[in-house]
C-alpha cells in the first residue's frame, strides 16, 4: 500500500513499492488492527505531505517482546 499527499487529500494506492536501489528515508514501526487502521493513522501523520510513503505488514512481535521481558526480569533477579 502506498500513500501520497496530492490536491489537499492523502491519495492511496496499492502499490508501487520502492526498489531496493532507492533511498529509504527511515522506518516507522505502528500497532494497527489492520491495513484499513494502518492507512487511517498514517494518514493523520504530518510527514505524510512531504512525500510517498508506503505500508507494509510485519511480522506480530508479541511472542518476542514477551520472551525477551522474560529474559530481562531473570537477569535482574
Amino acid at each position: 500500500m502506498s500513500l501520497q499527499h496530492q490536491d489537499g487529500k492523502v491519495s492511496v494506492t496499492d502499490g508501487p513499492y520502492a526498489e531496493t536501489k532507492e533511498l529509504l528515508g527511515g522506518l516507522l514501526i505502528i500497532e494497527a488492527r489492520d491495513l484499513n487502521h494502518a492507512v487511517q493513522l498514517i494518514s493523520n501523520h504530518p510527514g505524510v505531505q512531504m512525500g510517498r510513503w508506503e505500508i507494509r505488514p510485519a511480522q506480530d512481535m508479541e511472542p518476542r517482546i514477551r520472551e525477551s521481558e522474560k529474559r530481562r526480569a531473570a537477569a535482574r533477579s
